[in-house]
């Protein structure tokens, strides 16, 4: 397994204290390894730690599925003193969070589980559980750990490989053939749908999850709502009521495949209650979705983008300043940043927009141009800087 530092070091800043560490995500995006990693590292500082795993993905732990069962495997494998609790994918069991809370109370345990639906964690079960959980979510692999992953240079061959197939970790050790590449990931996307939207939420219309989830892979990076889904699919003789979207997209999301944007007002820094964008968690899985297309590649950049600055720790929306829009206002420590995306700046018009939007913001936090453009280092125009895809994608933090 190939470490990702990343999360590795800020679950190490947990390990030991009186929290429940929750390791949240879409499937397969590297979770289970993580846990493992890090119940490894914890075995490398102290070889007599004594370590309880559960992994509900293995067949093992097939007939684990309430918290009376839970709670007479841990009793019957704890030891003497200071325990390592591990439970991959906990929401396959019924009634977890009562055992969770008996043992975090409890001195002589450290606990870490994964997760793969996002209403799980908060709400009525961060009431439960008092609080006393950390949420440290894990994303498919970036550009840079792609790379790593693949044992490629970072460099143009690499960055289409990633626009195309996304970070999903187990990618690299599939040939690399398309046909077989694309077959995986829809596999996963079968199971994701299955799994964790169609059965968990009891949906009756699973025709109607695929044709809602092509139609936001095909205008991902549009502002959207569902008023505005529900009009277009009338127009495609598809009649569902707001309601009925506003479900779907709610479960979409708890499954943590796509995301929300949301928009501010940049004046007046005020959230809009409507008109959002989507985004995928997994640029690959998107692309299963509606196929790998050339003249997409403006919504790929895009979707890549977001997911980087998700990834560095921003909290991210879409910037609102009069009738102009800013592709993401980008929010970390109090601080922000501006940034615009395009493909190629090859026409004045297109400068025109994408600085001119920028150069409209009166204040002085950073403001970015990201464009597939080859540009050798960071450009600075009219105070804005001009960075390339892949260098943004690869160095930016």
């Amino acid at each position: 397994m190939i470490e990702r530092d990343l999360y590795l070091d800020k679950i190490k800043t947990y390990i030991d204290k009186d929290l429940i560490k929750v390791l949240i995500g879409q499937r397969r995006v590297g979770k289970s390894s993580i846990l493992r990693l890090v119940s490894e590292w914890i075995k490398s500082q102290d070889n007599k730690a004594h370590i309880i795993y559960i992994d509900k993905e293995d067949y093992a732990f097939e007939s684990m599925k309430s918290h009376q069962e839970l709670y007479k495997y841990i009793e019957t494998h704890k030891g003497p003193s200071y325990n390592y609790l591990f439970i991959d994918e906990v929401q396959e069991i019924e009634g977890f969070e009562k055992i969770l809370r008996n043992y975090i109370k409890q001195s002589e345990f450290d606990i870490y589980i994964t997760g793969s639906n996002a209403k799980m964690f908060s709400g009525e079960l961060a009431t439960f559980l008092s609080g006393r959980q950390i949420l440290i979510p894990v994303g498919s692999l970036n550009f840079k750990e792609f790379c790593l992953f693949h044992d490629l240079e970072v460099n143009n061959d690499a960055l289409q490989k990633f626009m195309r197939y996304g970070g999903m970790p187990y990618l690299m050790h599939l040939p690399n053939k398309e046909a077989v590449r694309f077959e995986y990931l829809k596999n996963i996307l079968d199971t994701i749908l299955l799994r964790d939207v169609i059965q968990r939420n009891q949906i009756r219309d699973p025709r109607f999850l695929s044709d809602l989830l092509r139609f936001l892979a095909d205008v991902t990076g549009n502002l959207f709502s569902a008023n505005k889904i529900a009009q277009y699919l009338k127009s495609q003789h598809i009649k569902k009521n707001v309601a009925l979207i506003l479900n779907y997209l709610s479960y979409i999301e708890e499954a943590y495949f796509i995301n929300v944007v949301k928009r501010i007002d940049i004046q007046g820094k005020k959230q809009f209650e409507v008109g959002e964008k989507y985004y995928f968690e997994d640029i690959g899985l998107r692309n299963i979705l509606v196929g790998y297309r050339l003249n997409d590649i403006e919504k790929i950049m895009e979707n890549l983008v977001y997911l980087h600055l998700k990834y560095q720790g921003y909290q991210v929306f879409i910037g609102q300043l009069s009738d102009k829009e800013i592709d993401f206002v980008a929010v970390k420590d109090n601080e922000r940043i501006y940034l615009q995306v395009a493909y190629l700046l090859s026409e004045e018009q297109t400068i025109e927009r994408e600085f001119g939007n920028l150069m409209l913001i009166k204040d002085n936090y950073p403001k970015y141009v990201i464009s597939f453009d080859v540009i050798e280092t960071q450009n600075t125009y009219k105070g804005i800087k001009h960075m390339s895809f892949i260098n943004f994608l690869s160095s930016f933090s």
